[in-house]
């Protein structure tokens, strides 16, 4: 059989194949609308019933009136938004130095050698004491405690003593997904780059590191994003930040809207942080696949 016909063959097979790809495709699309057409009706159907029903509640007006009132809330949003800057530079001074010190874990907990016994074992007792306490308390202990050790004014500053308990706190689960992503890594390559003559210090500079971080991001995206809801917990040692002021104004309006008010200025950060983090993960396991 000559090269044409067997170029002819594969064009006609391919035309032939062509309606079949066409209709699957119309298919899965016909599929997927009809999908989204019935999700779209349950979620109005539910917000619906939610939208009808609840107003039928004996005490709906005295919940409303005392957790979404809007006079309330357009009152007290302003002040609420200032005290959330204090969020934000507490994360934004927590969030570098949790990655760096536990990346810092992650080594200790992955030394081989002999000689760098003591440091796994510093590791593993500081991840399972860290990821056994919750942050609560640690913020407690160490906001409380360090302080009455009778230090300067300056070292009494509870932003510093509980930004330090979150740093610890947070390092320990930051540094377990980065000990994932580092076993993640195929020994065979670890001995490959043994044979090339790398130490293991280069090993994990130029190997294994770049492609654990990279895989580990999705995961340290959902620590991350705990850790802007976890930074309110400071409060509790004296900061005046978005949790402390709506209490404040709770208090001064015997109303608990700015509680809500509090919670929707969370949800305008964790939520596009978390859709965030899902696309990483989606993109992540399409690239895998």
């Amino acid at each position: 059989m000559s090269r044409n016909t067997t170029d002819k063959t594969g064009i006609v097979a391919a035309q032939a194949a062509l309606p079949a790809k066409i209709s699957r495709t119309a298919y899965n699309a016909q599929k997927k609308r009809r999908s989204l057409m019935i999700a779209s009706a349950s979620t109005l159907t539910v917000v619906a019933l939610i939208y009808v029903l609840v107003p039928l509640a004996p005490g709906w007006e005295r919940v409303k009136n005392s957790f979404f009132n809007w006079e309330v809330l357009v009152r007290t949003f302003p002040k609420l938004l200032d005290a959330f800057l204090i969020d934000v530079m507490i994360f934004a001074w927590c969030a570098p130095a949790i990655a760096i010190w536990g990346l810092v874990i992650a080594l200790c907990r992955d030394a081989r050698s002999p000689a760098l016994f003591p440091l796994r074992v510093f590791a593993t007792v500081y991840n399972d004491v860290f990821r056994g306490v919750p942050v609560i308390l640690v913020i407690y202990l160490i906001g409380f405690g360090i302080p009455g050790l009778g230090l300067s004014r300056t070292w009494s500053n509870p932003y510093i003593w509980g930004s330090l308990a979150l740093i610890l706190s947070y390092s320990a689960y930051v540094a377990e997904v980065y000990r994932a992503g580092i076993e993640s890594i195929h020994e065979s390559q670890r001995s490959a780059a043994k044979s090339l003559g790398l130490s293991h210090w280069h090993t994990m500079r130029h190997v294994i590191l770049p492609q654990a971080i990279r895989r580990v991001v999705p995961a340290n995206m959902n620590n991350f994003i705990s850790l802007q809801k976890d930074v309110a917990l400071v409060s509790f040692i004296g900061p005046v930040e978005l949790l402390r002021q709506a209490g404040v104004e709770k208090s001064l309006l015997a109303n608990f809207t700015p509680y809500v008010g509090a919670a929707i200025i969370f949800l305008s950060v964790t939520i596009p942080a978390t859709r965030f983090a899902d696309h990483l993960i989606a993109r992540q396991n399409r690239e895998r696949g």
